[in-house]
């Protein structure tokens, strides 16, 4: 392997480079993808870290919405859970 590549002409690895790079950018841009689809850029992520032992720690305000975001991420494990059950059940 180490011969053939010294075969080559001079400047052949740009041509690697460019290949390697564009293979990146492609799986960058599907796991973005992923993640929009699977509502994994969520702001308000940092509320789920908190529970209800936390009320006295926190606002009222922040409290509040600590509470609906928990809520809305249980409303949405329930939907993907459903559509994984579906999709399972499609499957067979």
């Amino acid at each position: 392997m180490e011969s053939y590549l010294q075969s080559l002409d001079d400047g052949w690895s740009i041509y690697l480079w460019l290949v390697v790079g564009g293979m990146i950018i492609v799986a960058v841009i599907y796991w973005i993808r992923w993640g929009m689809k699977n509502e994994q850029f969520d702001e308000d992520i940092k509320y789920l870290v908190f529970d209800e032992g936390d009320k006295d720690k926190m606002s009222p305000e922040e409290y509040a919405k600590s509470r609906e975001v928990n809520a809305e991420q249980i409303q949405s494990r329930e939907r993907v859970l459903k559509r994984q059950e579906l999709e399972k059940h499609q499957g067979k």
